[in-house]
């Protein structure tokens, strides 16, 4: 074994400062106990002498020493579960739930006595981490060069015997007298524990000051997330911070106001119903009555609390604690056959198979609460089914384990007690045939895992097994590092697991707060089942976070509806409970719900608001979908719309087909024939791309139909100042054959085109890019209508007035260059079709836009349509419809001397 992975410095801090603390103050004590037993006023268990006797410790060197030594914790090696490896990670699990209540004579060293009440459960755990320890050896990518190794140690679910046993889990060299070597070789760089969160506590803060990492599986106290007491703890559970909050959601949501509640005297259930209590009572609740079951409680106790529970009119009874605690209480309410109780169960019982005996069924069955998400691990289950005792050393709680399951004798055993007239077991007891919950594979097993692996995650970046270098891909195993570098490489941790999980653990030290809600159902064999009926999710948005198939829930005595906990009568469906003044909080009177709220359940405490993009009916009990509204191809004004556009479309088609079959007839030759077709397509697609405005917006539909309209105007209105321009250049030149018309030719004539249509090209370019337009429905017409607008949302507007401002700076630089040639000849005056026409163009688009800001829903886009095609219509008529009246209807004055007569007059 390497012991150069094991931070000794750590451990020799720990304990110097243990004992340097306790030291000065030990004798002072034995004073004043002695004074105050005198005085008949001193309780054993206050005493530091106790505490330090309750841990084992004793022979503490006296005022002449000048090195406290370092000493054995008693005379007999508690029991553990080990396996040799380069670095040995700690255990601490609960195989017991019932520990011995120390005994203090102050006369002799205080003897190691045995726990009882073996856990199944807990046993699995224990196992999940061997597991993990030996898939992570088996694997060689994680860990290469590096053996794990464990030590496991049972905490029997109590503060004495967790840190007695985190003591003798530490200090591996028990035979030491010297202090510099009682903890140096201790192979422990982390440990993995507890399941109670009062263990934990205890354990959290001796470790805290020495940076040696603790990391639980089951603690779910919101207390453990103090940093400052508990800087070296992380968990794979979430805190209960987010279990209260879920439980009051959930209590809430099923319209139950009006409960008891069950805790012990530990810190899980203390904090736990405290916070549960305060949130409920901000919802509105109320609570019925609070129960505390003592560590040990009397006959009499558990009478009294069952009286409690029987005689109160709360038939809902929300419970902090574990099935050991709960296991007395139970058993006297089954005996007195007291049901129709609705449970409300902690993470912490939720799952317990020690309760889903038939014994329990008529009081347990219905039973609802929150679990942690269940995970089958591959080969786990089959590990655990070859699970065997031995004789071999190291294998007492496997040995433990067999012995209570199948209730047999070990006969290699060596302390077998006399008494025990148990039959001896056969060997062919098959683990298969048990009806245990250590076959249970899901549960808390999980996140046992999930921290064997964060810590392997840590030491891998710890240990450098990234890097090829010198080690050769190979974990450098030679390198030594302390407990606060593991805790520092810890807290960063951050990989997915092959269950696509991702784990890390937060600023707190916990990872994301999730949980399954699990239904108690009895199936057809009679035999519980935990049916996950919901999820709750902590951290999404808050009307998201508990998610319920309620449909899908038994409850209490077997019932499909949901029990009735209250003080008055529940509000019908639609309406909302208000408080009446001076009443408690359970006493109300029923408001209907506003606008766009529900209440679908008998007894809502709130109305809840309904989705986005829905709207409530007019009981106010459901959420109904909005009705999607736009301008549709089937709409009255859609088809009119869609009929105007093909009748432009067809149109442009027959002036085209006219002015092709008479190309070479004077009129069209004198228009610029090629100018007049470019300007013929751009006023085609002028009308096509209005049908991009009509039907149900697209992302694509969005984006290409403002760029369409705006190139396509564009090209329209740059064939047309070339035509002004050419027209004015022919009509006003001195001479034929002027130097001027010649300049500006065909080519040049296209350049112009292409420059001025590059811009608008450009900027609808950017514009997409930038800040493309997008569907949006918009439900700012809901509160009235009930009716969500689904339309283009521009994020930039800007971008639609630059472009509609371009098309009108072009159109009137055409409109003023056509009007300096509204004086030609009327023979041919293009240019006065030109001025007519733009004059009809500028006059829609500048009354369109008041059109546009003030219209309403689906008549906004309907506005912008009539808009392109009714300037699109303008430009058709107004330009080509004069020429193919003369070149159809007056052929005679399609001649080159009818169309210059009155320039040679």
């Amino acid at each position: 074994m390497d012991t150069a992975f094991y931070p000794c410095r750590g451990f020799y801090l720990l304990l110097w400062a243990l004992f340097s603390l306790l030291f000065p103050v030990y004798s002072d004590v034995k004073k004043r106990e002695a004074l105050s037993l005198e005085r008949g006023v001193v309780k054993e268990e206050d005493t530091l002498t106790e505490r330090l006797s309750g841990l084992g410790i004793e022979g503490v060197n006296g005022v002449g020493s000048t090195l406290p030594q370092c000493v054995k914790l008693a005379d007999s090696e508690p029991l553990a579960l080990q396996s040799e490896g380069d670095v040995v990670i700690g255990g601490l699990f609960p195989l017991h739930y019932v520990a011995p209540k120390p005994q203090h004579s102050y006369h002799s060293k205080p003897q190691l006595t045995p726990c009882s009440g073996f856990d199944h459960r807990a046993f699995r755990w224990m196992m999940t981490m061997v597991f993990a320890v030996e898939e992570i050896n088996s694997n060689s990518s994680l860990l290469p060069g590096v053996k794990l190794g464990y030590r496991i140690m049972d905490s029997c679910d109590d503060v004495h015997t967790s840190l007695q046993a985190l003591l003798s889990l530490v200090n591996m060299n028990t035979q030491s007298q010297s202090l510099s070597s009682c903890l140096a070789d201790s192979p422990v760089p982390a440990v993995i524990g507890l399941a109670s969160s009062s263990p934990t506590r205890a354990v959290a803060q001796t470790l805290g000051p020495f940076n040696l990492p603790l990391v639980s599986y089951f603690a779910t106290c919101t207390c453990l997330s103090d940093k400052h007491m508990y800087p070296s703890f992380l968990r794979t559970v979430p805190s209960d911070f987010f279990q209260v909050k879920g439980l009051v959601q959930l209590v809430t949501f099923l319209g139950w106001l009006w409960v008891g509640t069950i805790g012990t005297t530990d810190d899980y259930s203390q904090y736990g119903i405290q916070a549960f209590s305060n949130q409920f009572r901000q919802q509105g609740g109320c609570l019925a009555f609070h129960l505390t079951i003592p560590t040990s409680p009397t006959a009499a106790e558990i009478q009294e609390m069952a009286d409690t529970l029987q005689s109160s009119t709360a038939r809902v009874v929300v419970v902090f604690a574990t099935e050991g605690q709960l296991l007395d209480l139970l058993l006297e309410l089954a005996q007195r056959n007291v049901t129709g109780i609705q449970w409300v169960a902690s993470e912490a019982w939720v799952t317990a198979s020690l309760l889903t005996s038939a014994h329990f069924h008529p009081v347990l069955e219905g039973t609802l609460g929150f679990s942690f998400p269940a995970v089958r691990i591959p080969g786990f289950k089959e590990f655990l089914l070859n699970v065997y005792p031995s004789p071999k050393p190291g294998m007492a709680f496997v040995n433990m384990f067999w012995e209570e399951l199948f209730g047999c004798r070990l006969e290699f055993k060596e302390d077998q007690s006399k008494e025990n007239q148990a039959p001896v077991c056969t060997g062919s007891e098959d683990l298969r045939y048990t009806n245990s919950s250590f076959t249970d594979v899901s549960d808390v097993s999980y996140n046992v895992y999930k921290a064997v692996y964060a810590i392997a995650h840590a030491l891998h970046t710890l240990l450098n097994c990234d890097s090829a270098g010198h080690n050769k891909g190979m974990c450098d195993n030679h390198k030594s590092f302390t407990s606060r570098q593991l805790l520092h490489h810890l807290k960063i941790v951050n990989f997915t697991n092959q269950f696509e999980e991702k784990v890390y653990f937060d600023s707190n030290g916990e990872p994301v707060p999730l949980y399954d809600i699990i239904n108690w159902q009895k199936d057809s064999k009679g035999i519980i089942r935990f049916i996950k009926v919901g999820s709750y999710d902590g951290s999404a948005p808050l009307r998201r976070q508990l998610q319920i198939e309620q449909s899908t829930i038994v409850w209490t005595k077997g019932q499909s509806q949901v029990p009735a906990s209250q003080c008055s009568a529940p509000c019908s469906p639609g309406s909302r409970q208000a408080r009446r003044p001076g009443e408690p909080h359970c006493c109300f009177d029923c408001l209907p719900c506003a606008d766009g709220q529900i209440s679908n359940q008998t007894g809502s405490t709130e109305c809840t608001k309904c989705p986005e993009y829905y709207w409530s009916d007019k009981d106010k009990v459901k959420c109904i979908a909005g009705i999607e509204e736009f301008l549709s191809f089937h709409d009255t004004m859609g088809i009119i719309l869609v009929t105007l556009t093909l009748l432009g479309v067809v149109m442009t088609t027959i002036v085209t087909a006219v002015f092709y079959r008479f190309r070479s007839t004077p009129i069209v030759k004198a228009n610029n024939s090629e100018i007049s077709f470019l300007l013929l397509l751009s006023l085609k697609l002028c009308f096509l791309c209005s049908l991009l405005f009509i039907g149900q917006p697209s992302v694509w539909t969005c984006r290409l139909r403002q760029a369409a309209f705006g190139i396509s105007f564009v090209l329209c209105l740059s064939c047309l100042l070339v035509k002004t321009i050419v027209v004015l250049l022919a009509f006003r030149a001195n001479a034929p054959g002027s130097r001027g018309l010649k300049l500006f030719g065909p080519s040049q004539q296209m350049i112009l085109i292409l420059c001025t249509t590059a811009p608008q090209v450009c900027l609808c370019a950017g514009w997409l890019l930038g800040a493309a337009p997008f569907p949006f429905k918009n439900p700012n017409y809901q509160a009235t209508t009930g009716k969500i607008v689904v339309e283009c949302k521009e994020p930039w507007p800007p971008g639609f007035y630059l472009v509609l401002g371009y098309i009108g700076l072009l159109a009137f630089i055409c409109l003023l260059l056509a009007f300096l040639g509204r004086k030609l000849p009327d023979t041919f005056n293009e240019a006065k079709l030109i001025t007519f026409s733009m004059l009809i163009f500028l006059a829609v688009w500048i009354s369109f836009i008041p059109a546009y800001v003030s219209s309403p829903g689906k008549f906004t886009v309907a506005v912008e349509v009539f808009a392109i095609l009714a300037s699109s219509f303008g430009l058709l008529l107004c330009i080509f419809v004069p020429k193919c009246y003369i070149i159809l209807l007056q052929p005679q004055r399609n001649i080159k001397k009818g169309i210059t007569r009155k320039y040679l007059t």
